[in-house]
């Protein structure tokens, strides 16, 4: 009975062991992001028990996936007194390597969520392609070395508690199991094998119901852990490899690849309905032509995207830290827009959007894959109409595949980290702000000798972690991601005053916005404000200050420009003129798997991978209250529904340039 006993006792202690070790490091997780609760959600005690017990659920699954395996082997060379050691051995190697990969899952989950405010998922394959890049920002950033630690002291007590465990498995074991463990010819060993048998059975099922993670009639789904309208707690039930597993999964099915959030064709009609646009043949079905009253005037275009700057940074909006007091006065000298939404989360939305007014349909980067696809977007309008076009970024142009989609689509010189010198190279993603703007000033200054106008984009990297605060912004008191904001705005306002001397710079008009923004403060929604709430600036010479209160988005960035400039062209995108169109009854954006429209009222959320909707009513103060779904909240679910439908089928259906 020994050699059915011990094995089992081995198997079951490790999914134990690992079990706590799991809850554990979820305490931490907890401990790392309850900053973010409201106060009404951590006054309860009991919904955040709650929380824990839906996240050993969900660590039991990944427990008994893990499991599967060696309990059915066990259970069957048990029963048959078939057990030796190499088995005992072959399980330890098993288990410590899956849960070494679950480890790092859990410890890297804690961060991601900080930043990101969602469990990790499928979305971290993007950065797969750049390992030396991801590497690097993962250990050069200091904050991120306790997670580092985390990692590595459950993984090490881990595996001396499997080394533990099978030596006492082991002790006493003999090298040759005594003939009497498998006697074929006893009636009273195959009694005692089929009771064995039946016991590993009822184990094995155990388990496989344990994987399953219900008795209903779908299995377990990520949807299982939301059960209150704190997001954070709901994320705390989330085991961050099964997210990531079936994330990956889902990406994988065919019916996951496109979106599906209403019919193509009714999508286009409300479309046209909201743009009051008919089409051009040829083109796609919300394609118009610009005609200007009055004659193109030739002025250069300066857009700086700046990395994670949400507005809630600004004093402008609420920030009493002084932060930004370079952005926050250029803000009210210029023609500022207090309700502008990034389209995404992540860089390559913000720089997509903003440069060819295509929202971005969730957790996808459309400016990667081996197929470069073609946009007729701001920078083909300026460069046929005779700009020249660059771009300048801080790290090395094959990140996120900028070099080839920028120069298929627009850009005529694209400056890089394999431009700049090594010696001022700070980390994985490039050169510091303070360079990118002193290198870019001159190549500025020749462009503009030359007579000819010229369009630059300059996107900015620094509030990004790992964060290399310069000594002189290292202030007591604040914590290096407010050091660092105060440094890119420090940039920023040395940009400004260098080019003021420049003679050219009363012929430019210069545009501010955030490539998106990133979390701040305590996570009152679902998707918080602070991702996608960006500031946006249109700073020129001839341009009279004003703060305009409509709503805005990066898709109407390139327009607004077009319409300043007074340039004909054919508009192919989803972009409106700030100031010549009608404005938008509400903001729409995204944010992974996250769908969102707001307006003065009302927030709407839809998470596409649950199929889940969040309500919340716009208090006056503009916190977002939790309500349930009313048709009150209908026209702005059908708003960005079918304005995200409608930006599927044009790229499905290659109808995102004009020729």
């Amino acid at each position: 009975m020994k050699y059915f006993i011990k094995p089992i006792a081995y198997l079951l202690g490790i999914h134990l062991a690992a079990l706590v070790l799991l809850t554990l490091m979820r305490v931490c997780f907890y401990l790392s992001v309850s900053h973010m609760l409201t106060p009404d959600v951590a006054s309860q005690p009991a919904l955040v028990a709650t929380a824990f017990v839906r996240g050993l659920w969900f660590d039991n699954v990944i427990a008994c996936y893990i499991m599967a395996l060696p309990l059915v082997v066990g259970c069957v060379a048990g029963a048959f007194g078939l057990v030796r050691k190499w088995m005992l051995r072959a399980a330890g190697v098993w288990f410590g390597v899956w849960y070494t990969l679950v480890f790092m899952a859990t410890a890297g989950n804690i961060p991601y969520f900080v930043y990101f405010s969602k469990v990790l998922n499928a979305s971290i394959w993007n950065w797969a392609g750049y390992g030396g890049t991801t590497l690097g920002m993962i250990f050069g950033e200091p904050s991120y070395y306790l997670y580092i630690a985390l990692f590595v002291v459950a993984t090490a007590l881990f595996s001396v508690f499997l080394w533990y465990m099978r030596r006492r498995a082991l002790k006493h074991w003999p090298e040759v199991v005594p003939p009497a463990a498998y006697d074929l010819k006893s009636g009273r060993w195959w009694l005692s094998a089929g009771g064995k048998l039946l016991v590993g059975l009822a184990l094995c099922g155990a388990c496989f119901l344990g994987i399953r993670g219900r008795l209903g009639y779908n299995p377990i789904k990520v949807s299982a852990a939301y059960f209150c309208s704190s997001p954070v707690l709901n994320n705390v039930g989330v085991n961050p490899m099964f997210c990531l597993l079936n994330s990956t999964l889902d990406d994988l099915r065919p019916e996951n690849r496109t979106l599906h959030l209403m019919p193509d064709a009714e999508a286009i009609r409300l479309v046209q309905q909201y743009y009051g646009r008919t089409g051009i043949k040829g083109i796609s079905p919300i394609a118009r032509r610009v005609e200007p009253d009055s004659q193109p005037v030739r002025r250069n275009v300066v857009i700086v995207l700046m990395e994670s700057m949400s507005a809630k940074l600004m004093g402008r909006f609420g920030c009493k830290a002084g932060l930004t007091p370079c952005l926050d006065s250029l803000y009210s000298h210029s023609l500022s827009f207090a309700n502008c939404y990034s389209a995404g989360n992540h860089t390559n939305h913000g720089l997509y959007a903003t440069l060819y007014s295509f929202p971005s349909i969730m957790f996808r980067n459309a400016m990667k894959g081996s197929s470069i696809p073609c946009y007729t977007g701001l920078p083909n309008t300026l460069k046929q109409a005779g700009y020249s076009t660059m771009f300048f970024m801080t790290h090395e142009s094959q990140y996120d595949n900028m070099n080839a989609f920028f120069r298929t689509n627009g850009y005529d010189e694209i400056y890089a980290q394999e431009n700049y010198p090594k010696s001022r190279v700070v980390n994985h993603f490039g050169v510091p702000d303070d360079y990118l703007f002193s290198y870019a000033l001159p190549v500025l200054r020749r462009h503009a000798a030359s007579g000819k106008p010229f369009f630059a984009t300059l996107l900015t990297i620094s509030n990004h972690p790992p964060f290399v605060v310069p000594a002189e912004f290292q202030t007591p008191g604040l914590a290096p991601e407010q050091q660092i904001v105060r440094y890119a705005d420090h940039c920023i306002g040395q940009f400004m005053q260098a080019v003021s001397k420049e003679p050219w710079a009363r012929n430019t008009l210069f545009v501010f916005l955030g490539d998106h923004g990133k979390l701040l403060g305590q996570t009152d929604a679902e998707l918080p404000e602070s991702f996608n709430h960006i500031p946006l600036i249109f700073h020129a010479s001839w341009l009279k200050p004003a703060e305009r209160t409509q709503f805005a988005g990066q898709v109407d960035v390139a327009p607004t420009i077009l319409g300043l400039l007074r340039l004909p062209y054919v508009q192919n995108n989803f972009g409106l003129d700030l100031l010549h169109d009608a404005p938008r009854p509400a903001a729409f954006y995204t944010a992974d798997k996250m769908i969102a429209a707001r307006n003065a009222h009302q927030l709407f959320l839809y998470n596409a991978e649950l199929k889940q909707t969040y309500c919340y009513n716009i208090a006056p103060d503009g916190r977002p209250v939790p309500t349930s779904f009313s048709p009150a909240f209908a026209p702005l679910r059908q708003y960005v529904f079918a304005l995200l439908q409608t930006t599927e089928y044009m790229v499905q259906h290659g109808m995102t340039r004009t020729r």
